[in-house]
C-alpha cells in the first residue's frame, strides 16, 4: 500500500499565515506598549503641568508677600512716619496705620520704638508697651528690612490680638498615613510678615513697623491660586484644581473638599510627604491620595525667616479627568488596531502570492549564509522591490566575505600584538620589581656594612686583650682549681665574640675580590669533608649531582667557600632528625655562567620569614648572629650573581647563579 503523503499547503497560504501570526503578535504588543505609553505620557504631562502649577502658585504666594513688604517699606520711608515714630504720638500713628491696615486687609500692623516696645497696634489699639519677642522685629531694629513667612505661637497671637488667637485655632483631624497625632488642636499661626526699620533724618533707627496676614483659616490666598492657575475648571461638578497651605503637617487653608462637604481644614499631610518636604526640604511631585480622591500633586516647603521649613505649599489636579481621557484614547487605539489588522490580513494574502518564490529562495540562501557559506549569489528576478532585495542580498554576501577576511586578518594581528605587549610588560614589571628590591637591599647593606666595620674594629682591640689575659689565666690555673670552669666559660664566650666580630668584618667586606680560577666541585667536596667538625653528619645523607661539563670559574675562592659553607651548615642544622642534603651544579651554557644549588629535606622556612632571611641580624636560631646569609648575599652580589630561595614544609632549596665574568666591584670604606 503506498505511503500517504501529508497534505501540502500552498506557499501563499503559508506566507499569509506566517504574516498574520507576527501581525497579531505585533498588534498585541503594540496595544500593550501603546496603552503603557499613553498612560505614561498622560501621567507625565499631568505631573509636568502640576509642577508648572506649583511654580505659578509660588509666584502668587510671593506676590502677596511682596505686596506686604512694599506697603511696610513705603510707610516706613515717609517723613510723616518718621515724625510720628520720633514723637511716639499714638493719635498720629493711629491716623497713619489704621487706614492702611483696613485698606490692605492686614491682620497685624504694629509700630515699635527703638527699644522694641510697642507704640501702637492698628488691629488692637488698647494693647501697647510690651516687647514682641520676634526675630523679624529684632532684624528691623538692627536696620534690616525683612519679608517672609513666620510662625507665631498662640501666646504671641493673643498678645497681638485675642481675635487672632481665636481665628488661628484649628481642630486637628486624625488622618491615615500621617504621623502619630501629637495634639488635637493647632494654636500656632502661620503669617506672611514684613518688617522694616524707621529712620530719622540723620539715618538713625528710631523704631520699626511690621505688618502681617494670618494664613490660618484664611482661604483667600488658596482660592486666589486656584482661580489663577485652574480658572475654576470643573469635572462632573468637582473642581479639577486645588491648593493648600500647610503649617507643619496640618492643613490651615485649603479648597480641598472633605466628604462632609466642607473644606478639609485640620486634615494632615502623609508621613512620607512630610519627611520629604519638611524634613529634607525637597519638592514632592507624584500621584497621591488627597483626603478622599486621587490627585496629581506637587508640594514644596515654605521656609521661615531662618531658612527652616515651617510648612508647605500644595497644588493638585484631580486624576479623574485624565483617567477619562486615557480611556478615550485607548478606545481610539483599539479601533485603529482593529482596522490595521483587517487591512494587514488582506495585504498579507496578496503579497504572499507575489513573494512566495523569491522569498523561499532568499530564505534558503540566508540560512546557508548563517551557517557559514560565503559568496552565494541569488538569481535576480524582475526589476521590483524583490529584485532590489535580491541584488542587495548579493552585494551583502560579497561585502560580508570581504569584511570577514579583513576582520580575521586584523584579529590575528591584534592577538599577536597583545601577546607581544603582554609578555614585554610582564618582563619589564618583573625586572623593575627585582631592581627595586636589589637597590633597597643594597642601600641597607651598605649602611649596615659601614656600621658593622666600625663596630668590629672598635671591639677587636679590647676583645684581643680579654682573650690574651684569659689564656694567661688559664695557663696559670692548675686543672683541678675551683675557678677553672669559670675561666673556660670566659674563653668560650670570648671565642664566640671573636666569631661575631669576624662575621661583622666579613659582612662589611672592605677587601676587594681576589678573582682566580675556582674549582666549584673541589670547594664543595672540601667543605663536606670538614663540616663534620662543626655538625654531626651521621643522620644526613649527602647526594652530589655535579655537572661534568662545569669547569673552573672566575671568583674569589675564599669568599665563595664562605658562601657555600654557610648554606651547607644551615642545611644540616635544618635537619636535626636527619635527612638528605643535595648539592647540584649546572653549566648555564657558553657565556651564561653556572648555578649551584644546596637543598635539604628539613622543615622549611616559614613564609613570613622568606623575605627577611637576607636581612642582617635576622635569625630564628637561639645562638645565631643573623649575619651568615647577609654576608653570603653580599658576596654573591659582589660576584655579579644572584641568590634565590624556595621553601616548603618538605625542605628548602638555595640556588646561586654566578656569571662568567664579574663587573668591577665597589669597595665600601
Amino acid at each position: 500500500m503506498p505511503t500517504r503523503l501529508p497534505r501540502r499547503f500552498p506557499i501563499r497560504a503559508k506566507i499569509t499565515i506566517g504574516a498574520l501570526a507576527p501581525l497579531f503578535v505585533a498588534c498585541f504588543l503594540c496595544s500593550l506598549t501603546g496603552l503603557y505609553l499613553i498612560k505614561a505620557k498622560i501621567v507625565n504631562q499631568a505631573q509636568e503641568k502640576v509642577r508648572t502649577d506649583l511654580n505659578s502658585a509660588r509666584e502668587v504666594y510671593q506676590n502677596d508677600l511682596d505686596r506686604i513688604g512694599e506697603l511696610v517699606d513705603l510707610t516706613c520711608g515717609s517723613p510723616f512716619a518718621a515724625t510720628a515714630f520720633a514723637t511716639g504720638d499714638r493719635q498720629v500713628l493711629a491716623q497713619l496705620l489704621i487706614p492702611l491696615q483696613q485698606k490692605k486687609h492686614l491682620d497685624i500692623l504694629t509700630a515699635v520704638d527703638a527699644q522694641g516696645r510697642v507704640l501702637y497696634r492698628a488691629h488692637n489699639a488698647t494693647s501697647a508697651g510690651d516687647r514682641p519677642d520676634c526675630d523679624f522685629v529684632k532684624r528691623a531694629l538692627s536696620g534690616r528690612s525683612v519679608t517672609g513667612t513666620s510662625v507665631l505661637t498662640g501666646q504671641q497671637l493673643a498678645t497681638e490680638s485675642p481675635d487672632l488667637a481665636r481665628r488661628a485655632a484649628i481642630s486637628v483631624v486624625s488622618t491615615p498615613h500621617a504621623k502619630p497625632l501629637a495634639s488635637t488642636e493647632e494654636r500656632s499661626g502661620m503669617i506672611m510678615v514684613s518688617a522694616a526699620p524707621v529712620r530719622n533724618a540723620s539715618g538713625e533707627v528710631i523704631g520699626a513697623l511690621y505688618g502681617a496676614t494670618l494664613l490660618n483659616n484664611n482661604n483667600h490666598l488658596v482660592d486666589k491660586i486656584k482661580q489663577i492657575v485652574y480658572e475654576g475648571v470643573k469635572f462632573h461638578g468637582t473642581d479639577v484644581g486645588t491648593a493648600t497651605i500647610f503649617l507643619g503637617d496640618t492643613r490651615i487653608a485649603t479648597n480641598v473638599i472633605a466628604s462632609n462637604g466642607y473644606r478639609a481644614i485640620g486634615t494632615r499631610l502623609s508621613e512620607q510627604v512630610y519627611n520629604r518636604v519638611l524634613l529634607e526640604k525637597k519638592k514632592w511631585i507624584a500621584r497621591a491620595f488627597v483626603v478622599n480622591d486621587w490627585y496629581f500633586t506637587a508640594y514644596e516647603p515654605i521656609l521661615g525667616l531662618q531658612g527652616e521649613a515651617v510648612g508647605s505649599l500644595y497644588v493638585g489636579m484631580l486624576e479623574k479627568p485624565y483617567t477619562q481621557m486615557q480611556k478615550n484614547v485607548n478606545s481610539i487605539l483599539y479601533l485603529v488596531l482593529l482596522v490595521t489588522s483587517l487591512l494587514g490580513i488582506a495585504f498579507s494574502s496578496i503579497i504572499g502570492a507575489l513573494l512566495s518564490r523569491p522569498i523561499r529562495e532568499l530564505e534558503s540562501l540566508a540560512h546557508r549564509v548563517a551557517l557559514g557559506e560565503r559568496d552565494l549569489q541569488m538569481e535576480e528576478p524582475a526589476a521590483d522591490e524583490v529584485g532590489d532585495l535580491a541584488r542587495a542580498f548579493n552585494q551583502m554576501t560579497k561585502a560580508l566575505s570581504r569584511q570577514e577576511a579583513e576582520i580575521n586578518l586584523l584579529h590575528r594581528g591584534l592577538e599577536l600584538k597583545v601577546q607581544e605587549r603582554t609578555a614585554e610588560l610582564s618582563e619589564k614589571n618583573r625586572q623593575l620589581l627585582e631592581t627595586q628590591a636589589d637597590l633597597a637591599r643594597a642601600e641597607k647593606l651598605a649602611d649596615l656594612g659601614i656600621m658593622a666595620a666600625g663596630v668590629a674594629h672598635e671591639i677587636n682591640t679590647p676583645l684581643a686583650i680579654i682573650r690574651g689575659n684569659t689564656e694567661v689565666l688559664e695557663m696559670c690555673l692548675p686543672p683541678d682549681h675551683g675557678n677553672r670552669e669559670e675561666v673556660e666559660i670566659i674563653t668560650r664566650q670570648t671565642e664566640r665574640m671573636a666569631k661575631i666580630v669576624g662575621n661583622l668584618l666579613a659582612f662589611a667586606r672592605q677587601k676587594s675580590l681576589d678573582r682566580k680560577q675556582v674549582e666549584v666541585h673541589g670547594i664543595l667536596d672540601d667543605i663536606l669533608a670538614q663540616i663534620g667538625h662543626q655538625v654531626s653528619l651521621e643522620r644526613v645523607k649527602v647526594e652530589r649531582d655535579y655537572d661534568p661539563d662545569l669547569g673552573a670559574i672566575k671568583g674569589d675562592a675564599d669568599q665563595l667557600r664562605q658562601v657555600f659553607s654557610n648554606l651547607i651548615l644551615n642545611a644540616t642544622q635544618a635537619m636535626p632528625q636527619g635527612g638528605t642534603l643535595t648539592l647540584s651544579t649546572r653549566s648555564l651554557g657558553p657565556g651564561a655562567g653556572c648555578s649551584i644549588e644546596v637543598a635539604d629535606t628539613g622543615t622549611g622556612i616559614a613564609p613570613e620569614h622568606l623575605e627577611k632571611i637576607f636581612t642582617p641580624f635576622f635569625t630564628t636560631k637561639d645562638s645565631g648572629t643573623g649575619l651568615g646569609l647577609s654576608v653570603s648575599y653580599g658576596i654573591v652580589k659582589d660576584h655579579g650573581g644572584d641568590i634565590q630561595v624556595t621553601s616548603s614544609p618538605l625542605g628548602t632549596r638555595f640556588r646561586i647563579i654566578l656569571p662568567p665574568e664579574k663587573p668591577q666591584s665597589v669597595i665600601l670604606e
